[in-house]
C-alpha cells in the first residue's frame, strides 16, 4: 500500500482533496468529527443546490475578494468543468436564466450519495466521530467520539479542509486556529449575513415583508438590484450578501455602516415627484401608494425620512431614490452562510502548503478569501480542494 494522507473535513474542498489523492497510490484517510459528511453542503442545498456561476470568467472572478490569488486554481474548476464532474457522477445539470447552474433533481443528497460511493470504490476510507484534536508536523491527535479513546497517528501528508466558523453546529467550529501560528490568520469577520438595524416599534408590521425589486448600494460601491426582507433584527437578503465586502470594509477603516436604497429604480426622481404631488382629496397614504410605495416602502420612508419633508414631493422623492440606512453591524457569524478571514495566503505556498509546515496543505473556507452566494463559495471551495490535493501529491512526489 502507498503513503499514508489524512483529509481533515468531510465538506466539498475535504472530499475534492481525498478525490484526487484516491488516483494515485496513497492511503487516503478522510476524519470528520460529525456522524456523515458534508452537513453544511446539505444544509445550503435543501432550497436548491447552486453549484457555481456560468458568467464570463472575468466577471466571475471578479466575485472574489482574493481573485488574483484564487485564480489559477478556479480558473480549472468553473461552472463548465463542475457540470462535467458532476454529469460523471450520474448527475445532470441546468443553467438558469440567471446564469446559476443547478443539478436536475436541486437537491444536494443524490450528489453527495453519488460522491461518496464512488470515493469509496476508489478506496477512501472515511472515520466518521473522529475528532482531531491536535496537529504536530505531519502526527495528529485523534478522538475516538464513539469510543472515547484518544490515539496519535502519522501521516506522510495532511490536508486540512476544517472550514470557517459560520453554522459551527454543522461542523465547522474554528477549533484548527489553536494548531496555527496566530498570526498567519486574519481574524474572521461574518460574510454573507444580515444586517442589524435598530428599527422602532413602528415598523413590527412589515417584518417578514419584502422590499420588491429594488436597488442597494454603499458608498463607492457598485450598484445591485433585487428584493430584500425586512426582519426584526434588520434586513436580509442575496442583495445585502453583495454589499458585504464593502460594508466590511467601512467596519475595518471605523466608519459608519449604512445601506442605499432606490426603492424605485424603475422612476427617475422628477417621474416620482410628480406623482407624489398632494391631491385634493387623498390621504397621503393613497398618494404614496399610487406613487408605487407598497406597504413595507411606505413604511420604511415613515421610519427613516423626516415627518417635514413627506409633504415636499422633490426632497422627498430624492430620499426615496436614495435613502440612507444606518446599520449597527452584522448577524452574529454563527448565522452567518460563510466568512471572510481565515489562513493568510502569504502563510502558504503556491501549492496551499503551510509555510510553517511542509506536510501540510490547506483548502476551502478555512482560507482568506470571500465571495458572495450564487454558486461562488462552492466553486472556490471545488477549487483550493482539487488545488491541495494536487499540492500534497507533488510533495509527495518530490519526496519519492
Amino acid at each position: 500500500m502507498g503513503r499514508r494522507i489524512a483529509v481533515i473535513g468531510a465538506g466539498p474542498a475535504g472530499l475534492m482533496a481525498a478525490e484526487v489523492l484516491s488516483g494515485h497510490d496513497y492511503e487516503v484517510h478522510v476524519y470528520e468529527q460529525k456522524p456523515s459528511a458534508a452537513r453544511k453542503f446539505l444544509m445550503a442545498g435543501k432550497t436548491g443546490l447552486n453549484i457555481s456561476h456560468a458568467e464570463p470568467a472575468k466577471r466571475f472572478m471578479q466575485r472574489y475578494d482574493r481573485a488574483e490569488w484564487l485564480a489559477p486554481w478556479v480558473q480549472q474548476c468553473g461552472a463548465a468543468w463542475i457540470q462535467d464532474w458532476m454529469k460523471g457522477l450520474g448527475i445532470e445539470s441546468y443553467t438558469g436564466s440567471s446564469g446559476r447552474v443547478f443539478p436536475v433533481e436541486m437537491k444536494a443528497a443524490p450528489l453527495l450519495r453519488a460522491w461518496l460511493k464512488r470515493l469509496a470504490q476508489q478506496g477512501v476510507k472515511f472515520h466518521y466521530r473522529h475528532q482531531v484534536l491536535g496537529l504536530q508536523r505531519n502526527v495528529l491527535e485523534l478522538k475516538d467520539l464513539l469510543q472515547g479513546s484518544v490515539r496519535s497517528e502519522a501521516f506522510d501528508a495532511i490536508v486540512m479542509a476544517c472550514g470557517a466558523v459560520s453554522w459551527p453546529q454543522l461542523g465547522s467550529d474554528g477549533a484548527w486556529q489553536q494548531w496555527l501560528n496566530a498570526q498567519d490568520i486574519e481574524p474572521f469577520q461574518a460574510s454573507n449575513a444580515g444586517v442589524e438595524i435598530r428599527w422602532s416599534e413602528f415598523m413590527q408590521p412589515v417584518f417578514g415583508q419584502p422590499l420588491k425589486r429594488v436597488a442597494a448600494w454603499v458608498e463607492h460601491s457598485e450598484q445591485s438590484s433585487g428584493d430584500i426582507v425586512i426582519s426584526h433584527y434588520g434586513m436580509e437578503s442575496g442583495l445585502i450578501y453583495k454589499q458585504g465586502r464593502a460594508l466590511r470594509q467601512l467596519a475595518k477603516n471605523r466608519q459608519p455602516m449604512a445601506l442605499y436604497l432606490d426603492l424605485l429604480p424603475d422612476q427617475s426622481a422628477e417621474q416620482l415627484a410628480q406623482k407624489l404631488q398632494p391631491g385634493k382629496k387623498q390621504s397621503l397614504s393613497n398618494v404614496w401608494r399610487k406613487a408605487g410605495l407598497d406597504a413595507a416602502k411606505a413604511s420604511l420612508v415613515r421610519e427613516l425620512v423626516a415627518k417635514a419633508l413627506w409633504q415636499q414631493p422633490e426632497q422627498l422623492a430624492q430620499r426615496i431614490k436614495q435613502l440612507r440606512i444606518p446599520l449597527s453591524g452584522f448577524r452574529p457569524i454563527e448565522e452567518a452562510i460563510s466568512c471572510a478571514g481565515g489562513i493568510k495566503p502569504e502563510a502558504l505556498t503556491g501549492q496551499l502548503q503551510l509555510q510553517a509546515n511542509p506536510a501540510v496543505f490547506c483548502a476551502g473556507e478555512m482560507l482568506d478569501w470571500d465571495a458572495p452566494t450564487g454558486g461562488y463559495l462552492l466553486t472556490a471551495c471545488f477549487a483550493t480542494g482539487r488545488a491541495a490535493g494536487q499540492g500534497a501529491h507533488e510533495y509527495l512526489s518530490a519526496k519519492a
